[in-house]
């Protein structure tokens, strides 16, 4: 096996070459065929996201075959396409998971956090946290939807039925999500990182109704609105930009803090909401939407060995859509 390892918080990832992982009970072992890359990832290698395992092979929109299986999991499992999230197991028997909120669940494991993930040329997985996936799509084309597609996906139930949705943060998520709101007959507004026309043009290309910088006002009060950049200054904007009743969703795991901000933009029963991970009910409703709604991911790959040129890339906000290591 051959993995871009994470040995130090805040150092570049290290390819390592080692013996091929050997599943245990339950669980699977993937040749990866791509793995995208997450702002998450980001998070987790510079240390916004504390206590990650080390080393750790970072990586959780993974897309491979199984190989191989342990004990517990069915031989006919091998030679399938499968996919891997964020969230990798769960305990099963915690008032979360017991209620069917697994993604909130007291004592799980993180793909690429707390166990290892997907820049390799193989990974372990629980066998009940891997989805089955399309074996005729493009492998590179469907790994930002393991992660970026899910949280996008329940981002964009928690922003309710609302049609004017406005998008802080035009990256790999908004880029999925406003490709399934529009299919929906949704009017897409979407606010970038002030004079960045790259990614407004981006936008535009996929049919939104506006694009402009965050510190614009959108030409029409939205109904809703979800943040997927990491800054907690975005949260008031947004909650100026929705009329009343309206909803904020964050959807990252990791934002800078909320500024103190007047009561009046929280008023008139306006909502702030977060969400936090994704739960194996999701990934059953967002991939035969997704495939419905014909979307389309914008990806750029990169061999394994620069990832740490991927993450920079990603970092620096040189690109549209995903970035995806190819082993």
């Amino acid at each position: 096996m051959r993995a871009m390892v994470l040995e130090s918080i805040g150092m570049p990832l290290k390819l390592v070459d080692g013996p091929d992982p050997m599943p245990g009970p339950g669980e699977i072992r993937l040749r990866v065929e791509a793995c995208a890359v997450c702002r998450t990832d980001l998070h987790v290698i510079d240390g916004d996201l504390r206590h990650p395992k080390l080393p750790l092979i970072p990586g959780h929109e993974i897309v491979g075959i199984i190989d191989s299986v342990g004990t517990g999991v069915a031989r006919s499992r091998i030679g399938r396409r499968v996919g891997v999230p964020w969230l990798g197991h769960t305990c099963g028997h915690c008032p979360y998971c017991l209620a069917q909120n697994e993604n909130l669940c007291d004592q799980p494991d993180f793909t690429g956090y707390t166990r290892d993930g997907g820049f390799a040329t193989h990974v372990i997985a629980d066998a009940q946290f891997a989805f089955d996936l399309d074996p005729d799509v493009d492998a590179v084309s469907l790994a930002p939807l393991l992660c970026a597609g899910l949280i996008g996906w329940r981002c964009l139930k928690k922003a309710g039925d609302g049609k004017r949705l406005g998008i802080y943060g035009f990256g790999a998520a908004a880029h999925i999500i406003a490709q399934i709101a529009l299919w929906q007959g949704r009017e897409v507004f979407a606010f970038t990182r002030s004079g960045d026309r790259q990614a407004q043009e981006f936008a535009r290309s996929l049919g939104v109704s506006w694009a402009g910088g965050s510190d614009e006002s959108a030409p029409r009060q939205l109904d809703a609105a979800i943040i997927f950049a990491p800054f907690g200054d975005l949260v008031p904007i947004a909650l100026g930009a929705v009329h009343k009743g309206g909803r904020v969703v964050c959807g990252g795991i990791h934002m800078s803090d909320i500024p103190a901000m007047a009561y009046e933009l929280l008023w008139e029963e306006r909502e702030l909401i977060s969400v936090a991970n994704l739960t194996r009910h999701d990934a059953e409703e967002f991939f035969p939407v997704a495939k419905s709604a014909r979307v389309r991911t914008h990806t750029k790959a990169y061999p394994l060995d620069q990832a740490n040129r991927a993450l920079d890339d990603l970092r620096q906000g040189r690109l549209s859509g995903a970035a995806v290591l190819v082993p």
